[in-house]
């Protein structure tokens, strides 16, 4: 099979397994299912991705690879930062779905999260921030961080807040970009 052929297989059941995934999670999705969807059969997924938590960790990283690419983090924006996730998790709302369901069935996402050194440089941006007094020291930078991120994923299609979608009013984004921004400078800027 030619490079350009196998990329474009691998593709086909990287999308066939996220949208399994992100609808049945880990334990409902089905290797029959997503092998059809991609017009291969079952045999190849296996000699692709060895089996279908292996095939889970390749989709999850591919969309945290997605979301750290799409959203830069500056930690003295932490209210642009929040924004950002905001907007990405509204456009690609099935990362969130996928993190979810690894969480609902036990499965670790961290090692299958993109390089575990971008966490640790946002970490490490959060601290350098809390000593040059941007960012409040009173709160350790682990915590700060995911407060963040839990704040923007606020209105994420597992948040209790209602699902924000990409067909919402623009108004009611705007109003929720407003809104999250504001609460993450007054509670963790200084």
């Amino acid at each position: 099979m030619s490079p350009a052929k196998a990329d474009a297989t691998r593709r086909r059941l990287l999308d066939a397994a996220t949208a399994d995934f992100a609808a049945h999670g880990i334990a409902g999705a089905r290797v029959d299912r997503i092998s059809a969807a991609a017009g291969i059969n079952k045999a190849q997924l296996y000699a692709y991705f060895g089996d279908k938590l292996a095939l889970f960790g390749a989709v999850f990283r591919a969309h945290a690879d997605a979301m750290v690419d799409a959203v830069p983090f500056t930690a003295e924006d932490l209210p642009g930062y929040a924004v950002g996730l905001y907007d990405a998790s509204v456009r690609r709302p099935e990362l969130v779905r996928l993190a979810m369901w690894a969480r609902l069935e036990g499965v670790s996402a961290d090692d299958r999260v993109t390089d575990a050194s971008a966490s640790a440089a946002k970490l490490r941006a959060i601290g350098e921030a809390q000593r040059g007094g941007f960012v409040t020291a009173s709160i350790a930078p682990q915590d700060v961080l995911g407060l963040v991120i839990s704040m923007a994923l606020t209105w994420s299609s597992v948040g209790l807040s209602g699902a924000a979608t990409e067909d919402a009013p623009p108004a009611e984004h705007e109003r929720r970009r407003e809104a999250l921004a504001s609460v993450v400078s007054r509670a963790f800027l200084v």
